[in-house]
């Protein structure tokens, strides 16, 4: 696909075009989902700037990837089932979600076990690795609300679920990495 004009004035009135073609308001369930995962895909971009190991660096970037998928897959409503229309699109797959999964096991086994709550603190490249966590679990909720109205793929709920756990274990190993303590949290 080649963009030649960014600016269409389509959006004025405040619709936008589903990469089906269909026309829907700029606030429904689906753009907001998609929204989300496009501020999340940016603010992994920000992440990804103050992050030195270059292996985290490759991994954030396929993230990043992924994530372009996923919100081409919540811009896209998934054809109807019996339809004999093809699906235009790729979609997230189990792939995707085992990739994270493997992920987590890998930079899990490097932490000490996690006996209290810690608070989204330490480094910047940490913090922001937080923020991250947080978002993720918004955008998660905006494609459960979806699911909840409209059929999407299923594999986008449980790659967001497991995204949030990797982001929260990669932040742990960033402080580590970079010296920065765990701080607990108090209920004092």
């Amino acid at each position: 696909m080649r963009i030649t004009n960014v600016t269409t004035r389509s959006g004025d009135e405040g619709n936008t075009s589903l990469a089906s073609g269909d026309r829907v308001s700029k606030a429904s369930q689906r753009v907001c989902a998609y929204g989300d995962v496009d501020e999340l895909n940016s603010f992994l971009g920000l992440t990804r700037s103050r992050i030195v190991d270059g292996e985290l660096q490759q991994l954030l970037e396929r993230i990043q990837n992924d994530l372009f998928v996923l919100g081409a897959d919540l811009a896209t409503p998934v054809p109807e089932s019996g339809s004999n229309k093809p699906d235009p699109v790729r979609r997230t797959s189990s792939a995707e979600i085992e990739n994270l999964e493997k992920a987590i096991d890998q930079y899990n086994k490097t932490l000490p076990p996690l006996e209290e709550f810690i608070l989204p603190a330490g480094s910047e490249a940490a913090a922001l690795l937080h923020v991250a966590r947080a978002v993720t679990r918004r955008a998660e909720r905006q494609a459960v609300h979806l699911a909840q109205a409209e059929h999407i793929n299923p594999h986008v709920v449980i790659y967001l679920n497991r995204l949030s756990d990797l982001l929260f274990v990669l932040a742990r190993v960033v402080n580590r990495q970079s010296g920065s303590k765990e701080v607990f949290a108090k209920f004092t």
